[in-house]
């Protein structure tokens, strides 16, 4: 993708990860890409720890309201004046050394969501849950209408701007990174995965605002919703055709 560095900007969701954001945003800066931090809220003094570095762009929400608000507000704020962006976790798990694999994978389409697909999960800091999650993510999205791909999990992604805010994704927390696969599938989107690293500390040293309880009924909810979609959508098109 030629000129690629003026055309995309990197957005790091924020809550909580005052170890690791400084140095994943210096890494990413030394890439020479174009800083949104989004800070949603955090309460562990990591918005305070971003106002000190220089050049980047830094919003904040003055509720905590969700990764995928998180994301949605990065985009919206990039909308004018780029046409990608690239989302990556603020807790250190990607490498930013890594940005230009993505973005080595983008044609000129504009409907195209590139995924890092997380190559190995096998390492000894990797609980099950991790593993397990993927998996069992990876057969929902499918079952509810969205891609056939390896890592429907992975926060290290890369979006078109304006194409994505269209696509209406209602979800604002985790899940907003399930349903706005299905909804970019529906679309006509295209998807295409880029093996990445990933790095995990140990269990003891590992921050994750992951609730499983929460979480879990969050994604049944939607994933529900888009499978109740799809049904509605498949006999919609049936009736269509029993009418030619």
């Amino acid at each position: 993708m030629k000129n690629a560095k003026s055309r995309v900007a990197v957005i790091i969701p924020l809550y909580n990860h005052i170890n690791a954001i400084a140095d994943v945003v210096q890494r990413v800066k030394k890439n020479g890409y174009t800083v949104v931090v989004v800070d949603d809220c955090s309460t562990d003094g990591s918005y305070e720890n971003v106002q000190k570095i220089n050049d980047i762009v830094l919003l904040h929400h003055e509720q905590n309201r969700g990764k995928g608000a998180a994301i949605i507000t990065g985009l919206s704020y990039l909308n004018k004046d780029y046409d990608w962006a690239v989302t990556i976790d603020a807790d250190g798990q990607h490498f930013p050394e890594e940005i230009d694999l993505l973005i080595s994978r983008v044609s000129n389409d504009k409907k195209c969501i590139v995924i890092g697909n997380r190559l190995d999960l096998s390492g000894p800091n990797v609980t099950w849950k991790s593993s397990f999650g993927r998996l069992f993510s990876n057969f929902w999205v499918r079952l509810s209408g969205g891609p056939g791909i390896q890592d429907s999990q992975s926060g290290f992604r890369m979006y078109p701007v304006r194409e994505t805010l269209d696509l209406h994704v209602v979800s604002r927390r985790f899940e907003f990174e399930i349903e706005v696969l299905v909804r970019a599938k529906r679309s006509g989107f295209t998807f295409i995965e880029a093996g990445i690293s990933v790095f995990y500390p140990p269990v003891d040293e590992r921050i994750s605002h992951f609730k499983p309880f929460h979480d879990f009924m969050r994604n049944s909810r939607i994933f529900s919703m888009l499978i109740i979609e799809r049904i509605f959508r498949m006999k919609n098109q049936n009736n269509s055709t029993d009418s030619k």
